[in-house]
C-alpha cells in the first residue's frame, strides 16, 4: 500500500507543501487575487484559442472527408483516413523512417556534441563567454534561415564544401541537397549545428547546479577527470538529462523548416511534419488525411511529454 493511500485512508492532513500553498492563497488580498486571475486566465485563454481548440478541431477533421471548401462537403469517414495513411499512403512509412533516423542522429551526434561543448566551456577557459555566444547563435536563428545558410555551404556549383573538396564547377561536384542519397544526411548535419548549441546551454546550467562537494569527494577517493564526470557529475544531472532527452525527441519530430526550404520535403527528405503541410495546404489538399497525419504526430509527441510530466509531478508529490 502506497504512502498516498495511507494518508487518504487514515484521514491524515495533506503534505506540508500543499498546506503552505493553500494558506498563501487565503492570505491574498482581493486585488492580488484579481491580478493572479488575469495572469493565469489570459495565458490559459490564449493557449485554448491558439493550441487546444485547433488541436481538437484537427482531431475531429481526421474522421471526415473534406476538400477544405464548403462546409456542406464534409462527409463522415470513420477510421478510413487512418487506414489509408497506414496502408496505402506511400510516403508515410519512409517519412517515419526519416524521423527515426533524425532522432538517432541528434541523439548520437548532436546531443553528445552539445555535452562535450558544455564540459569544455565549464572548465573556466579564457574567453568561455565568447565561445558560448558563438555556439549559441544558431539557436537564435530559425531552422528556415539555417537551411538558407547551409544552402550556401552545400551549393553544387559554388558551395564551400565542394570548393574544399576540389570538386566545385566540375562534373564530380556533389549535389548535396539534390541527391536523394545524401540530402537527408546533409540536412541532419545542418540541424545538428543548431541542436548542439541548445544542448550546450542546458548542460552548462546543469553543470553549474552540481554540488562541488561531490567532485571534491570523488577527487579524494582518487577518481580522475573522466571517472568523476561519468560516475558522479553526469548521474547528478539526471533532471537535466531527462529534459534533454524529451527535447531531442521533440526536435526530431517537429523538424520541418529546414527540409521545406531545401526542396519542400520531397526527393528523399520526406518527414511527418512535411506530409501534414502537403495535405493541408496547396493544390490537391486532403484535409482529412492531413488532419489524421497531424493527430498521429501529436500522439507520438505526447509520449515523451507525458512521461516527463508524470515523473516531475511524482517527485513533487513526494
Amino acid at each position: 500500500m502506497s504512502a498516498t493511500s495511507v494518508r487518504v485512508e487514515t484521514g491524515s492532513p495533506p503534505p506540508r507543501r500543499q498546506r503552505v500553498r493553500r494558506r498563501r492563497l487565503r492570505e491574498l488580498s482581493t486585488r492580488d487575487r484579481v491580478v493572479l486571475g488575469f495572469m493565469v486566465g489570459i495565458p490559459t485563454l490564449i493557449q485554448l484559442l491558439l493550441v487546444w481548440i485547433p488541436t481538437l478541431i484537427s482531431i475531429g477533421l481526421s474522421f471526415v472527408r473534406w476538400n477544405g471548401l464548403a462546409l456542406s462537403d464534409i462527409k463522415p469517414a470513420g477510421l478510413s483516413n487512418y487506414a489509408y495513411i497506414f496502408s496505402d499512403y506511400t510516403p508515410f512509412w519512409p517519412a517515419v523512417g526519416h524521423n527515426v533516423l533524425w532522432l538517432l542522429f541528434l541523439g548520437v551526434i548532436g546531443t553528445p556534441l552539445g555535452l562535450l561543448l558544455a564540459v569544455v566551456l565549464d572548465q573556466k577557459i579564457r574567453g568561455s563567454r565568447i565561445y558560448q555566444s558563438i555556439f549559441f547563435i544558431p539557436v537564435m536563428l530559425s531552422l528556415a534561415l539555417i537551411g538558407i545558410i547551409w544552402q550556401l555551404f552545400y551549393s553544387q556549383d559554388n558551395g564551400l564544401l565542394n570548393y574544399l573538396l576540389g570538386t566545385a564547377n566540375t562534373p564530380r561536384a556533389v549535389d548535396w541537397f539534390g541527391d536523394s542519397d545524401v540530402n537527408l544526411w546533409a540536412a541532419m548535419v545542418a540541424a545538428t549545428w543548431r541542436h548542439a548549441g541548445y544542448v550546450m546551454i542546458l548542460y552548462l546550467a546543469g553543470l553549474k547546479g552540481v554540488d562541488s562537494s561531490l567532485r571534491e569527494a570523488a577527487a579524494l577517493d582518487g577518481a580522475n577527470g573522466p571517472q568523476t564526470f561519468f560516475r558522479v557529475v553526469f548521474p547528478a544531472m539526471k533532471p537535466t538529462n531527462i529534459v534533454i532527452v524529451v527535447i531531442t525527441i521533440i526536435e526530431s519530430l517537429r523538424a520541418f523548416d529546414i527540409v521545406y526550404v531545401i526542396n519542400k520535403g520531397t526527393n528523399g527528405l520526406e518527414l511527418l511534419s512535411v506530409l501534414v503541410i502537403q495535405n493541408l495546404v496547396g493544390e490537391g489538399q486532403v484535409i482529412g488525411v492531413g488532419s489524421a497525419l497531424a493527430t498521429v504526430l501529436l500522439v507520438i509527441s505526447l509520449v515523451p511529454i507525458v512521461i516527463y510530466l508524470s515523473r516531475t509531478f511524482r517527485k513533487e508529490r513526494l
